[in-house]
């Protein structure tokens, strides 16, 4: 199974994929840290981006492709049974052209394209207000979930606490305008193919769990 999974920052895809890695052995193909996984390893990709980076350039489409097709081939054996998620990748037609290549040379395919659609309003709203335990990490939020005791944290006590720089009301609009600027183009593309299936993001985490379950094991597989 080899899904691509879509969803504007705080949307929860990042939760769902961890779930799927778990529970179904699938790996996360994130393309920014497969780039800092090969240029770490000295592949031959690796190493024509590295080359590129350092006199500040951007790396072509043709080797972010090599960079896939290497990690594909690395977890073919062993990690990855399970599937692909694609994260980050593609983002126009000819990236996802390009997929559809690197996939079939290696005699597979893309089942299903899953985006997490959202309320943008109440998406906000979720995001600039999470926040975290600065010692365990353990999530709260200013509306949906305070520490039972103010000022401490429930898991381990902590009196101390974090936000992330960028969980702005201005920054979380522009991530959700860029979002929806790069996945544009590649929806009509896999909708053509009737691989798009959309699920409730909004809803309970374990809801939307069950959702994506029942795509992927659903025996109804577009081509």
């Amino acid at each position: 199974m080899n899904i691509i999974l879509l969803g504007p920052p705080g949307a929860g895809k990042g939760t769902q994929a961890e779930k799927l890695v778990a529970e179904r052995g699938m790996i996360q193909l994130s393309t920014g840290d497969m780039l800092r996984a090969a240029v770490k390893a000295g592949t031959p990709a690796g190493l024509q981006a590295k080359a590129i980076m350092d006199k500040g350039g951007l790396v072509s489409d043709a080797i972010v492709s090599a960079l896939i097709g290497e990690r594909l081939d690395e977890t073919k054996s062993k990690e990855g049974r399970g599937g692909a998620i694609f994260d980050g990748y593609p983002r126009t037609q000819a990236q996802a052209e390009a997929l559809d290549f690197i996939l079939a040379e290696r005699g597979r395919k893309l089942d299903h394209v899953i985006e997490l659609v959202v309320d943008e309003e109440a998406l906000v709203e979720r995001v600039v207000g999470r926040f975290s335990c600065a010692n365990c990490g353990a999530g709260y939020h200013d509306t949906f979930k305070m520490p039972k005791v103010a000022d401490t944290c429930d898991v381990c006590g902590h009196h101390e606490f974090k936000r992330r720089p960028d969980d702005n009301e201005e920054t979380v609009r522009t991530r959700m305008e860029e979002y929806h600027a790069k996945t544009a183009p590649i929806l009509p593309y896999y909708e053509e193919r009737g691989l798009v299936k959309r699920v409730d993001g909004m809803a309970e985490m374990a809801a939307v769990s069950k959702e994506i379950a029942a795509i992927l094991d659903s025996e109804t597989v577009a081509s």
